[in-house]
Parts: C-alpha cells; sequence; structure tokens
C-alpha cells in the first residue's frame, strides 16, 4: 500500500510538472504564433525565417564532426584540416583574398604590365606574397614605380578584365545560400577590386576592404591612403577584428593564398590556405588546411551547411 501510494506520488508530480512545461511551452507558442501573425498582417511576404534569423549570420554546429568530414577527402594536407572543415561550415563569416585566389592573377601584376613595368613589380609582389618584405613598404614601392593615373586603370581594366579563379563563383553563391557573410579583403586595389565584387554579386562598399589610390583633379595619381587597414602589414587581422566587431560574427574564415592572408588569424578561427594559382610553401606549411582546388570548400558547404 505504501509503495503504491508513493508510486502514485511520484507519477502525479511528474504529470504536473509535464503539464506545467506544456503550458509554458504553448504561452511561447502562443506569443510567437500572435508575432508572426501580427507582422504578416503589416507585411504579409515576411516569412516566417525571418523571426527565426537574426539580421546578421550566425554560426551553427555541425552535425558531423571535422573527423568525420576528413573521410570524404583523399589525404587532404594541412595542420589542422579537421579543425578547418568543421569551422568552415560552422562559420557565419568568410573572407576571401582577392589577388591569386578569387581572380587567378595579381591585379598589380596585370597593371603592370599594361604599364610596361611588369618585371619590376612582379618581383616586389613575390616577395611581399612570401614575407621576405613588409606589406607597407611593397605597395609604396610598386605604386611608386607605376604611378598610375586613373584613366590607365580604368583602360586596363576595360582592355584586358581581370579574371575569376576557376569555382570561386559557385563557391561564394553557396557560402550564401548557407546564410554566410561574405568579405573581399585585399591588399590590392579598391578601384580594380569592386569591379569583381559586383560580378559576384558582394557589396562593393560595406564588404570590401581594399586600399585607395588617390588621385589628383586630374586623375593623376598621387598617394595610396595609408589609413585603409589593408595598407599596412598585420592589416588583414586588423579589418578582420573590424568586421567581426561591427557585426558580431563568432566564427569567420580566412581563405587566401599568401603570407599577409596566414596572418588574420586571430581574429579568424580557421585559416585556409589557397594554392591553385599559386604554391606558396610558408602559406601552405601554416594552413589549417591548404587546397588548390575551391570545389573541396565547396564540397563541405554543399554536403554540410545546406
Amino acid at each position: 500500500m505504501f509503495r503504491s501510494a508513493s508510486s502514485f506520488a511520484i507519477r502525479s508530480s511528474r504529470l504536473l510538472k509535464s503539464s506545467l512545461l506544456t503550458q509554458k511551452q504553448c504561452s511561447s507558442a502562443f506569443r510567437l504564433s500572435t508575432t508572426v501573425g501580427t507582422l504578416k498582417t503589416l507585411s504579409p511576404s515576411l516569412h516566417l525565417t525571418t523571426l527565426s534569423a537574426p539580421y546578421h549570420a550566425t554560426s551553427r554546429v555541425a552535425m558531423v564532426s571535422g573527423e568525420e568530414m576528413v573521410k570524404d577527402f583523399s589525404s587532404p594536407v594541412g595542420v589542422d584540416v579537421a579543425f578547418a572543415m568543421q569551422t568552415l561550415a560552422e562559420s557565419d563569416c568568410v573572407c576571401f583574398d582577392v589577388d591569386s585566389t578569387v581572380i587567378n592573377e595579381e591585379g598589380i601584376d596585370v597593371l603592370a604590365d599594361y604599364l610596361g613595368k611588369g618585371a619590376e613589380v612582379a618581383a616586389l609582389t613575390k616577395e611581399a606574397m612570401e614575407g621576405g618584405m613588409k606589406f607597407q613598404d611593397a605597395l609604396a614601392a610598386r605604386l611608386e614605380l607605376l604611378k598610375p593615373s586613373k584613366g590607365s586603370i580604368e583602360s586596363c581594366l576595360r582592355d584586358t578584365p581581370l579574371q575569376l579563379t576557376a569555382g570561386v563563383e559557385e563557391l561564394i553563391k553557396q557560402l550564401k545560400a548557407s546564410g554566410k557573410h561574405v568579405y573581399l579583403v585585399s591588399g590590392g586595389f579598391r578601384i580594380m577590386i569592386e569591379p569583381v565584387a559586383k560580378v559576384l554579386q558582394i557589396d562593393p562598399i560595406k564588404n570590401v576592404f581594399a586600399n585607395t589610390i588617390l588621385f589628383d583633379d586630374k586623375g593623376e595619381y598621387l598617394d595610396f591612403d595609408a589609413n585603409e587597414p589593408t595598407s599596412q602589414d598585420m592589416g588583414k587581422p586588423k579589418a578582420l577584428q573590424i568586421i567581426q566587431q561591427s557585426n558580431g560574427y563568432k566564427k569567420m574564415v580566412m581563405v587566401g593564398d599568401g603570407a599577409t592572408d596566414a596572418q588574420a588569424k586571430p581574429p579568424a578561427m580557421a585559416f585556409i590556405g589557397f594554392g591553385g594559382v599559386a604554391v606558396r610553401e610558408k602559406v601552405k606549411a601554416t594552413a589549417d588546411w591548404f587546397v588548390t582546388d575551391f570545389s573541396d570548400l565547396n564540397k563541405i558547404i554543399k554536403t554540410y551547411c545546406h
């Protein structure tokens, strides 16, 4: 008799708690339903998913671990491949270098060739990308050699338009479709990168960090804006810090081919080195994951982020 009474009391207690919980859940559901209904009345085109996601992208927890993701690839390269794969899958923001990453050439080298000073500028570019010269020194030296006018840059872009790297357009499309925000962070020139951003449907003002060339009233070269974060060595981590603080991103990934891109971790949680245009051994040795084809990154996004 004692056991039966005790058992009944326990069951009654559980039922009461369950009832209270159900009431709370129903109340919350009612409030949400009421809110949705009110907003739908104000804006019939509003989708329910608009309410479930904040203004900026949010990181998510992958349903599969990085260790499991690695199994989908044959001998991937990197110092922490599983971590990089999982971070990419869970990221809310992915930042790309532009030269030799988003495009299959160095923009400043294209401009230098167009102006007949290709060999000298290419040597300085290579030294900067491999970490042998401070970036601001290489930037100043290259621009001093070129002294490009606004008109000459526009003519260069018209006559020899920059070429996207194979697979990058599809990758960025998939990243955006999965709710991730995409930025271009480059030591190159804004005047040359903004047209690339527009092709990729990336906001050329808000989502591009690059160097600004200053011209006089006649469009002749004056200088570059030293206030741009990417005009200095360690400029990319500064740019990513600005992006993170302005948007509240939790998990950022940097993708690029050069030593300056590797510097972006931190604040990036993971650095993915890209060698599809040029393989730089220092970058390959430090990258969490090193790839030569954007289809590898796209595989992660398509498989684990939709």
